[in-house]
């Protein structure tokens, strides 16, 4: 049996997620330009529902490609007398997967969950500072300042990266060359903003700030 046929289908359905990917960044970029420049609620909730068909899609694509992966898999080393239906046989491994959807499956999609999180940061820094301006606006520049200085260069961050798990950003190249430095000498990385009781900082729990580095971009230019 030759599965070569097969095997570029399921390489082309896996590039079809890179497109997904590049739509879901594009979708981030977009939402976070409408926050930036004050556009309306519903704009905004439309791009979130943009985010979310593309994380249901994203969903889709994987359960079809592991139950084609699982058929090919399955056939391969049963070796059966008979061919079998493969499309019947990973469409009926699909609907299985497909009958056990959950909307707590789109907190495990990265991108989705980047979007959520950024998405939320901007409305805070753009949305949600009025109050404070209001008691006082010299306050409310000096606090807001104060979340553009890194906490290991004690400078304005230019690239900055947010932590997932305690959720304090850093100075990219500083914060990794402090993780590469205490690799070395085999210890953790405790999370370097005051106050902070994360004792494990890594580099895969990075991730760009890309809401923050606007607001420090836009301040600068002002």
């Amino acid at each position: 049996i030759s599965f070569n046929a097969i095997d570029s289908a399921l390489s082309s359905l896996k590039n079809c997620q890179s497109y997904i990917n590049s739509g879901m960044d594009v979708a981030t970029q977009v939402a976070l330009d409408l926050v930036q420049s004050f556009n309306d609620e519903e704009d905004v909730n439309n791009m979130e529902k943009v985010m979310l068909e593309y994380a249901t899609m994203d969903r889709e694509l994987n359960h079809y490609i592991k139950a084609f992966e699982e058929t090919i898999n399955q056939v391969k080393r049963e070796k059966p007398e008979n061919f079998p239906d493969l499309e019947n046989l990973a469409q009926e491994k699909f609907l299985e997967m497909e009958s056990k959807n959950s909307d707590l499956d789109f907190e495990k999609n990265e991108k989705y969950m980047y979007f959520k999180d950024q998405l939320k940061e901007m409305k805070k820094q753009y949305l949600g500072n009025d109050t404070i301006e209001q008691i006082d606006e010299d306050i409310a520049v000096t606090r807001s300042q104060m979340n553009f200085i890194c906490p290991i260069t004690q400078m304005t961050m230019k690239r900055p990266v947010r932590n997932k798990v305690c959720g304090h950003s850093y100075e990219e190249d500083a914060i990794l060359e402090m993780i590469q430095t205490q690799k070395q000498k085999k210890k953790k990385v405790r999370c370097p903003k005051m106050g902070c009781s994360h004792v494990d900082v890594k580099g895969s729990d990075l991730v760009p700030d890309e809401a923050l580095k606007r607001v420090i971009d836009s301040q600068n230019k002002q």
